[in-house]
């Protein structure tokens, strides 16, 4: 199991760099994110987005579940897409 909130940390200076990701299930990185995320944790819920704040929105990710599936590659292109963490909330958040 990887640690999420340490490849977050450690990899800041990844944050929207989009065009770095090799390869893109979208040409919209919030898209490229979304797909990446439903991929690794399929859920019936129908919507990724749990809640919304500001101009932040939260996703319905299981941090813990996604830390079993996910591989440190994959943490790193959500980073790419913009996809941070919240320490405060122990989720995956983004700005709008």
């Amino acid at each position: 199991m990887i640690n999420i909130k340490q490849i977050f940390e450690d990899n800041f200076n990844e944050h929207g760099r989009f065009e770095d990701v090799k390869v893109k299930l979208s040409n919209r990185r919030d898209l490229h994110a979304f797909i990446l995320l439903d991929k690794l944790l399929p859920d019936d819920d129908n919507s990724i987005i749990v809640a919304a704040e500001h101009d932040e929105i939260y996703l319905s990710v299981d941090v813990e579940e996604l830390a079993k599936v996910a591989t440190e590659e994959n943490i790193i292109n959500l980073i790419r897409c913009g996809i941070r963490y919240d320490e405060q909330t122990d989720s995956l958040c983004k700005f709008a």
